[in-house]
């Protein structure tokens, strides 16, 4: 089908949404990374089946589904439109389903989720704390559509807000209500996308490029990979608006090679888009032409930094360059370039379908719209949660994330990535926004949120971070290449309980050169999980350098294991997972650990149930 007009357009999707009410029930299966992990594939092949033998292949439809959200608790079952909600389902659980839900209407109790503070059973996708508090503007589509078929997202109002753009809006009109909406860069550098675009725009030089930065690194992060796993077509109609506004015929998505699953799906919406005269020569039969191009990238980090990105395109050494040219001037190929990431490029057709004002109601004063964190780390609900800007690190944490694991204190949360910083206790009811955590000695990053609780080492996170930075710095600059080395070094000793309170200060030294000297972003945020950890946890390196102790018991040289005896119970697990041998004792009589032997593994402390381990 190629559609050659907007008109066309909105007939399909009048046609689409009659054939949808008339239709029939939809269990619909999570198919995000996460789940596909789980099983997910196993389980529509068992539902498949189970309507079979049912005879309701034609009354009931099983679509398979981007990712949900809520990872923890894959594969995820919604049954729709009731909006049950099914968690860790195993494809023995799916005849059961057909038979009692579907023939019956009845809930299956043991596949519902339990809320771990109230206790309560949940039935309704709706009433599940991790989602009645969001709000899902850019993932709401992701429970509701098949990311290979055009047509879902067609029927869901998708390719609207383009065909509107290309009748009845000019390109200067359309970066007017994007400046308007207060929608800044949700890659990390938080920069007015309208500004960005108009910079672009006025740009002398002949063709402009658009691109989508998909090269996702931080660590725990994954935000970018389920936006294209799940909706690809709004991050490609958001680059196609984009395109038409600054007035390029050219677009590239640089994404991970590591997200096949994204990559297949976003291949598919190209070529859907092109099939439906979407994408490619005269759009809509508007006149204007743009296509994209798929580049895939190597998995380095710095690669998602502008300039770096745009060497790799090129066929170049992923090394970033001196900022004192613009990209929007002088980017790809020495040509103006607008680069903006996944999920900005997704907030782009919601802005011009609602209108700016609609989404300056959403968030703070200079933080518009909501913000997708992938929430990880010691916290009961990980998964991927979209928020509106301001909204307490407080309620992501324990409304939403439904508190910490195993009912322990909360030390910190990470934010930002790698290059982010540690938060404590204290800042838990700061809003989240750019200006806010910028200000608290963190920042909003892409989006990352690593929980820690109170058995976390603050001097070993910084460390981790560091080492991390150190293992994915180009090394074009001195200041990032050596100082991350330094860092690191500087770090490890006082791991080990080395140097003195003078180290402080020279890290303290070290960091700031850093910040004023590297060149780009990596280098002079790199410092930021050091210093953060150093304003809020100093009293946590004065303990490894002053008293060469690790309060939180995680640096080997500086702890030593024994056993409580009036804890111990003789049970000997912990003697036979002992690695080492380090641990003697006869059943049902107290053990003792011999610490000459004992590598500080750390296995005795996890498998006992009694806690007669302890750590000094």
């Amino acid at each position: 089908m190629h559609l050659t007009s907007p008109e066309a357009l909105k007939r399909l999707k009048s046609q689409l949404v009659r054939q949808r009410k008339e239709n029939k029930s939809v269990i619909t299966v999570c198919a995000g990374t996460g789940c596909v992990a789980c099983g997910c594939a196993a389980v529509s092949a068992a539902f498949r089946e189970a309507l079979k033998e049912n005879h309701l292949e034609e009354k009931v439809e099983i679509k398979t589904t981007g990712c949900h959200g809520f990872c923890e608790r894959g594969p995820l079952v919604v049954m729709r439109p009731e909006g049950i909600f099914y968690q860790r389902v195993k494809p023995a659980d799916a005849k059961q389903i057909v038979e009692k839900t579907i023939k019956q209407g009845k809930v299956i109790e043991k596949l519902l989720y339990r809320d771990p503070q109230t206790k309560q059973l949940l039935t309704y996708e709706k009433d599940i704390p991790f989602y009645n508090k969001q709000e899902r503007l850019i993932f709401g589509m992701n429970g509701h559509m098949d990311p290979t078929s055009i047509q879902d997202y067609i029927t869901l109002g998708g390719y609207q807000a383009l065909g509107r753009v290309l009748v009845s809006v000019h390109p200067d009109e359309v970066i007017e209500e994007v400046k308007k909406s207060g929608l800044r860069g949700r890659g990390g550098g938080g920069f007015s996308t309208g500004r960005k675009w108009a910079s672009c725009r006025q740009a002398e030089g002949e063709p402009k490029y658009i691109i989508c930065n998909a090269d996702e690194g931080d660590p725990g992060a994954f935000m970018d990979r389920s936006l294209l796993e799940g909706n690809p077509h709004a991050v490609v109609e958001g680059m196609i608006i984009g395109a038409y506004a600054i007035g390029s015929h050219d677009g590239y998505v640089y994404v991970r090679n590591e997200y096949p699953l994204a990559v297949k799906n976003l291949n598919i919406a190209l070529a859907a888009a092109r099939e439906y005269g979407l994408l490619g020569a005269d759009i809509l039969g508007s006149g204007f032409s743009f296509d994209i191009t798929v580049s895939r990238g190597g998995g380095a980090f710095v690669c998602g930094e502008s300039t770096a990105l745009m060497a790799s395109l090129e066929g170049k050494i992923g090394e970033p360059r001196a900022k004192y040219i613009h990209t929007v001037e002088c980017g790809l190929w020495e040509k103006p370039s607008t680069l903006n990431n996944v999920e900005t490029w997704a907030n782009v057709p919601t802005i011009i379908e609602k209108g700016a004002d609609w989404y300056r109601k959403i968030g703070t004063e200079n933080s518009k719209g909501t913000k997708v964190f992938a929430l990880t780390g010691k916290v009961n609900n990980t998964g991927l949660v979209e928020v509106p800007m301001g909204i307490p690190l407080r309620e992501i944490i324990f409304d939403i994330g439904g508190g910490i694991l195993d009912g322990r204190a909360f030390k910190a949360v990470q934010t930002g990535g790698p290059s982010g910083g540690c938060l404590p206790e204290s800042a838990l009811n700061l809003p989240v926004d750019f200006d806010t955590l910028t200000e608290a000695g963190s920042m909003m990053g892409s989006g990352g949120l690593i929980v820690m609780d109170d058995r976390t080492c603050m001097v070993d996170v910084a460390k981790y971070f560091i080492h991390f930075l150190l293992e994915e710095s180009c090394g074009k600059c001195v200041p990032c290449r050596e100082g991350l080395r330094q860092l690191h070094e500087m770090l490890e000793e006082i791991s080990r309980g080395e140097g003195g309170v003078g180290t402080l200060d020279g890290i303290e030294r070290l960091c700031s050169v850093m910040e004023q000297g590297s060149l780009c972003a990596l280098g002079r945020s790199a410092p930021n999980p050091v210093m953060s950890t150093l304003r809020y946890f100093r009293d946590e390196y004065l303990a490894h350098l002053e008293a060469h102790r690790c309060p939180a018991g995680v640096c080997k040289a500086l702890i030593n294991y024994s056993v409580i005896e009036e804890n111990c119970t003789g049970c000997v697990v912990c003697k036979r997972a002992c690695p080492a041998e380090a641990i003697t004792g006869e059943k049902n009589q107290v053990h003792k650990i011999n610490s000459e032997i004992c590598t500080r593994c750390g296995i005795c402390l996890a498998v006992c149930k009694f806690d007669a381990i302890l750590v000094e």
